[in-house]
């Protein structure tokens, strides 16, 4: 059976960040125990409903915290957590389990203490090198927690190590950004994540430029620091893998979200978690007060596998459907692409039959390439301009 992944999503932040449209809440700190009760009674149904499904319990090679800030969680909670997973779930050896953190929250003890849970790889919202772009995002965090941050994981023992960057901020130069680059590498972590912001309706920053009080973000500037990064990155040994990843040594890249980009199955579990098995697309709902109530005083289930009784939403999707998301999905893999041979086994026919139009003219436009393995792949102009491509496969 191929390997599930798990998301657990954690809604809770100290503060919502000016950019952020994540389903995430402020001032719900009172929320967290109930939620974790909660979260723990859906690990055991989903799992209970998996091995009722299959017949054994699921496998599962990794599991993402995300959020929200996941380290708001305290150690007690993640291990209770995580406890049921081990109990719900087949963990497999060498199980890749990401955390989420903002720098501002984090201790060396509660470094340590997530080591002992079994945490191996961590994720940290740096964002920017520059103070005056963390105030514009509201990040409640300055570049020597993420330094500081840095030091005790590997002090914990945990060295698998990302950075989430964003760059096209208002009123940034490619100075800066360059500088926030160069702060990232000298922190010698295995991992990077760089993320062109995009203004979300309804955030305060979009509101803020909306009305003129915030410069428009420069799109064509981003694109500039965009390949500045792809130069400077591969000049430092990354590779990049993904549009928006890099990791070095290759071997680095993130196993949970390759799932996400192969089309493999992932279970999304707590409030607004998203996940996939073929055919079919789950939503949980979104209110973590509502997610609580949904899960009171429930141990069991009637509903099929993945769903449970927090499941909001279902779509089946059609074999059309499964090809397009597959495409947008496969594509961004900068390296890999899309297998022929790979498509051919999943849908029963070939990429040539069933895109030929859509990759003669993305060829033409010099978007797209072929591998000499037969792969299908964005070509360098490709990955700057990587919406212009999926659109072809919606």
């Amino acid at each position: 059976m191929q390997p599930y992944s798990l998301y657990l999503h954690i809604p809770f932040c100290v503060h919502r960040c000016a950019y952020c449209d994540f389903n995430t809440y402020a001032s719900l700190g009172d929320l967290i125990e109930p939620y974790t009760q909660a979260l723990v009674r859906e690990i055991a149904i989903s799992g209970h409903s998996a091995q009722a499904a299959f017949h054994t319990a699921l496998p599962v090679h990794t599991v993402f915290f995300g959020g929200g800030t996941p380290s708001l969680l305290s150690l007690d909670q993640l291990g209770r957590i995580i406890s049921a997973l081990h109990q719900s779930f087949d963990l497999q050896p060498g199980c890749e389990l990401t955390l989420e953190a903002n720098p501002g929250t984090l201790s060396a003890d509660f470094m340590f203490g997530l080591e002992g849970l079994g945490i191996n790889r961590l994720s940290l919202g740096m964002q920017s090198a520059n103070p005056w772009e963390l105030k514009l995002l509201e990040r409640q965090h300055n570049l020597t927690d993420v330094i500081q941050a840095v030091s005790w994981t590997r002090q914990a023992g945990i060295s698998n190590i990302n950075l989430d960057l964003i760059f096209g901020l208002p009123y940034q130069s490619v100075r800066s950004w360059e500088n926030t680059l160069h702060m990232a590498i000298s922190l010698q972590t295995p991992h990077l994540s760089l993320y062109s912001l995009t203004l979300e309706h309804g955030t305060p920053l979009a509101n803020w430029v909306n009305r003129g009080l915030v410069s428009e973000p420069d799109g064509n500037l981003a694109a500039e620091m965009y390949e500045l990064s792809m130069r400077i990155l591969a000049e430092n040994g990354y590779a990049q893998y993904e549009i928006s990843n890099w990791a070095r040594p290759a071997a680095a890249a993130c196993r949970h979200n390759l799932q996400y980009w192969r089309g493999y199955p992932w279970l999304g579990l707590g409030a607004g978690a998203h996940g996939y098995i073929p055919g079919l697309r789950t939503v949980n709902i979104l209110a973590p007060a509502a997610y609580i109530q949904r899960l009171s005083n429930t141990s069991t289930s009637s509903d099929p596998f993945p769903l449970t009784p927090a499941t909001q939403d279902q779509r089946r999707l059609s074999s059309q459907d499964e090809q397009g998301e597959y495409m947008m999905m496969a594509l961004r893999l900068t390296e890999a692409g899309v297998a022929d041979h790979e498509f051919t086994s999943r849908f029963g026919i070939s990429l040539h039959s069933a895109y030929s139009r859509q990759i003669r003219r993305l060829i033409r436009k010099g978007l797209i390439e072929w591998t000499g393995s037969g792969n299908l792949r964005l070509t360098y102009t490709g990955r700057m301009l990587g919406n212009q491509v999926f659109m072809e496969f919606i």
